[in-house]
């Protein structure tokens, strides 16, 4: 799985609904698309990308398939911002210092 997939699956509103409401347990397409003004091919379609991203599974549970969420495919997501998080304490830590020797 490609860390863009994983990006382009979170960039979408509706995505990152779905995958709140996974987040409680799983859900089947018609469960899920109640939940949504759009057609059953366009909830379908969010449900693809997320599962090409690594984000949700799918499994058959006789004629019925269920989608559930796999949250530690977020780990890229938390790892990507991890990063940013230190380039800002760095950036505040070195505006501190700025403001506290303008202040001596």
């Amino acid at each position: 799985m490609s860390e863009q997939l994983v990006f382009k699956a979170i960039a979408d509103p509706t995505r990152r609904s779905i995958m709140a409401m996974l987040s409680d347990g799983e859900r089947s397409l018609n469960d899920i698309a109640a939940q949504y003004e759009m057609t059953r091919p366009a909830v379908t379609k969010h449900l693809k990308v997320l599962e090409q991203g690594g984000l949700i599974r799918i499994r058959a549970q006789g004629r019925q398939r269920l989608h559930a969420l796999r949250p530690e495919t977020l780990k890229t997501v938390s790892d990507w911002v991890s990063f940013f998080d230190r380039f800002w304490d760095e950036k505040l830590a070195d505006l501190n210092q700025a403001v506290e020797a303008d202040n001596e």
